[in-house]
């Protein structure tokens, strides 16, 4: 199944992901919050996973790779360094907890998603959006 999916965090102008295809698992076209969720992690733990383990000895980017980089709001080399790959039901676990805990906010198109259980509609052009949420600082007095 494909989801087009944005991921913005609060307080940046650029959005980290705009309008990105991916394949998920098939989850149907009313899934929880929850499935919608346990299948994005997923899908993107395969794709950390699959990633080569590099170690360059001089590593470099061309101008059009550092522009492109630049345009998304970071320049960097995009390997990784810890050999280590990451645990699909650790990393749903832990989604699934940060949800709860108000780390982030899921939209379906312009509607906010506030309960794990409750069922959204997906179509062909439905938007998905994860937005990170930014904690201020500080005391409370």
């Amino acid at each position: 199944m494909e989801l087009i999916i944005n991921v913005k965090q609060a307080g940046r102008k650029q959005a980290l992901l705009e309008r990105q295809m991916i394949e998920i698992d098939d989850i149907g076209n009313q899934p929880s919050l929850h499935n919608l969720i346990t299948a994005v992690v997923k899908q993107q733990v395969i794709t950390y996973n699959s990633k080569p383990f590099e170690k360059n000895l001089l590593p470099f980017l061309t101008d059009e790779q550092i522009a492109d980089k630049a345009s998304a709001g970071k320049i960097g080399f995009g390997s990784i360094y810890n050999e280590q790959k990451a645990d699909v039901v650790k990393a749903q676990e832990t989604a699934l907890q940060a949800f709860e805990d108000g780390m982030y906010a899921v939209f379906a198109d312009d509607e906010e998603l506030k309960l794990l259980s409750g069922q959204l509609n997906l179509s062909p052009d439905t938007v998905i959006t994860f937005i990170r949420l930014t904690f201020l600082a500080g005391g409370y007095r």
